[in-house]
C-alpha cells in the first residue's frame, strides 16, 4: 500500500488537529512543539517494519495513529453504553494515550527506529521493508515512548502512563502482571487500558484487510489451481518405493492390502 503526498499531508494536518482539540493546558503546546521539531520524521515513518506486520509503508504510522484516535473515540461509546464507569478517566486521557501508544517507533532523539532494508533477500522472501536501527539501545517501544516525552518535558497521567504501557495487551507478556490478575485488588481500576488496546487492534485489523483480503481475492483462483484431490500418483509413487524396499514377501502382501 502506498500513500499520496497529499494523503500523507492531510494525514498530518489530523494528527495535529487532534492534539489542538482534545489536549489542554500547557502540555498541549510542548505537545505540539515535539511532534514540530520530528515532523519530517515522524510524518514519513512506517507504523513497522515488514509487509506482513500494519501499515509498513512511508506515512503508515501517522496513518495508523490517526484510525486508532477514531477507534478509542468509538470504543469508549459502547464501552459507556455497556455500563462501563466513564468517571475513572477523561477523554483527554483516552485521546493522549491513543496520539502516543506507538510513540517510541520513532526511535531515540537522535536516531529513527525503521531505516530501508538494504539487504534485497530480506526485502523480496521476507517482506521487510525496513530494518531497526542498530544505533539504538534496545527498549520495549511503550517505555521508550514514555521516555520520549519525559524527556521534552510532556507530562502524563498515571492513567496514559498505564495505558500506553499495556496496549499491546496480553500479546506482551510483561502485562500480565496489570491484565491477568486475579485478585480485584490489583486490576486497572480505570477501562482505559482495555479500550485503547481494543482500539489498535481494531485499527490494526482494518488496515490488513484494506492491504491484503483484496490480495487473496484476486489469488484465489492459482490457489484453488494448486491443490487437487484427483489422483493419488504421489501417494502411488511413495508406497511402491516403500514395498519395493521390503524383502518379505508375506510382509509385501500385508502392507499391500493395507
Amino acid at each position: 500500500m502506498k500513500l499520496s503526498a497529499e494523503k500523507i499531508q492531510s494525514n498530518w494536518v489530523e494528527f495535529n488537529t487532534n492534539i489542538e482539540q482534545h489536549i489542554t493546558g500547557d502540555r498541549k503546546q510542548k505537545l505540539l512543539d515535539f511532534y514540530k521539531k520530528y515532523e519530517e520524521r515522524i510524518s514519513l515513518m512506517p507504523a513497522s517494519h515488514k509487509k506482513e506486520y500494519h501499515s509498513a509503508f512511508p506515512g503508515g504510522y501517522v496513518d495508523h495513529v490517526n484510525r486508532v484516535v477514531k477507534a478509542a473515540l468509538s470504543m469508549s461509546a459502547v464501552w459507556d453504553g455497556f455500563g462501563a464507569d466513564m468517571s475513572t478517566f477523561t477523554q483527554e486521557e483516552l485521546v493522549f494515550s491513543a496520539i502516543n501508544h506507538d510513540l517510541g517507533k520513532m526511535g531515540d532523539s537522535e536516531h529513527e527506529s525503521y531505516i530501508p532494508q538494504t539487504d534485497k533477500w530480506r526485502r523480496d522472501k521476507l517482506g521487510e521493508e525496513y530494518m531497526h536501527n542498530k544505533a539504538i539501545a534496545f527498549s520495549a517501544v511503550p517505555d521508550r515512548g514514555l521516555f520520549l516525552l519525559q524527556q521534552h518535558d510532556v507530562k502524563y497521567t498515571f492513567n496514559e502512563m498505564i495505558a500506553i504501557q499495556t496496549h499491546d495487551g496480553l500479546y506482551d507478556s510483561a502485562n500480565e502482571k496489570y491484565l491477568k490478575s486475579f485478585m480485584p485488588e490489583t486490576k486497572p481500576r480505570t477501562s482505559l487500558p482495555f479500550i485503547l488496546h481494543q482500539a489498535d487492534m481494531m485499527a490494526a485489523r482494518i488496515e490488513f484487510e484494506i492491504e491484503w483480503l483484496p490480495k487473496f481475492k484476486n489469488n484465489l483462483g492459482g490457489l484453488k489451481s494448486n491443490f487437487t484431490l484427483g489422483t493419488n500418483s504421489g501417494k502411488s509413487n511413495i508406497k511402491n518405493k516403500a514395498l519395493g524396499s521390503i524383502k518379505s514377501e508375506g510382509l509385501k502382501n500385508i502392507f499391500d492390502k493395507l
